[in-house]
């Protein structure tokens, strides 16, 4: 058996998420279904962690278990001439059969994208959030980095089915940043791990924070534990993008 590990890049405009959902087009799915026609058998694709309706990825890693013994460059060329044009396979290698794309994962970095200027380019417009009203950007460029650090994000995260478990909301974020560069407010973002909308839900009170609904003291209020604040607003999918996972 050998353990395959891949990089993929993706355009999920038109794709339900990555997880597999039933009569559903998803990214993981469809990977899938491409490998197991090149396998022969059903293989099942693990992903370093699920990406929204909608949301893009520059590298998003995942990794699957197969017997056929092709070559990893070919396996990279057989994927991509049957995968759609809107995912690609940037990257194949072979691991040790007990990597873990999720459980291995040391850092993942996202890029919440939003475009200030009056009219949106339409070649753009899949990808950005448009957004040509006033802010007050000096407020959101300080603020940004307050949310680096370990704290309890539960206000920064939507209800999720494994709740139920009762798993811990706490994250570490390493870098939390948000630049100008020309008509984009570009935020940036590397955590050991982001709950489900958490980058979202992020950017979204970053935009509260530049149209003067939330201040210092509501972003601080946010990061205590057992806030009560509900998680919100939730910026749309199209602006992020999943950047990196690093291992």
């Amino acid at each position: 058996m050998r353990r395959i590990k891949i990089q993929v890049a993706y355009d999920g405009t038109d794709y339900h998420g990555w997880q597999v959902q039933p009569d559903l087009a998803t990214i993981q799915g469809m990977l899938e279904q491409v490998i197991g026609e090149i396998e022969g058998r059903p293989v099942q694709v693990a992903g370093s962690g699920r990406t929204d309706a909608g949301v893009h990825a520059l590298a998003q890693v995942a990794a699957f278990t197969i017997q056929n013994p092709i070559p990893v460059e070919n396996l990279q060329r057989a994927v991509n001439r049957l995968l759609p044009l809107d995912i690609r396979v940037t990257r194949v290698e072979e691991v040790a059969l007990e990597f873990n794309p999720r459980y291995d994962a040391k850092a993942k970095t996202y890029e919440y994208r939003i475009f200030r200027g009056e009219i949106c380019p339409p070649f753009e417009r899949r990808y950005v959030y448009h957004h040509p009203y006033p802010l007050r950007l000096e407020e959101m460029l300080q603020l940004a980095p307050m949310l680096e650090g370990e704290h309890d994000f539960t206000a920064f995260a939507a209800a999720d089915e494994r709740d139920e478990l009762g798993a811990s909301k706490v994250r570490t974020i390493f870098c939390s940043r948000l630049s100008e560069e020309g008509d984009r407010l570009i935020y940036r973002v590397t955590g050991s791990g982001f709950l489900k909308h958490m980058v979202r839900n992020i950017a979204g009170v970053l935009l509260e924070v530049g149209k003067g609904n939330v201040d210092r003291a509501g972003l601080v209020a946010r990061l205590e534990p057992g806030c009560k604040i509900p998680p919100g607003p939730t910026a749309p999918p199209r602006g992020l993008f999943l950047i990196s996972v690093e291992y």
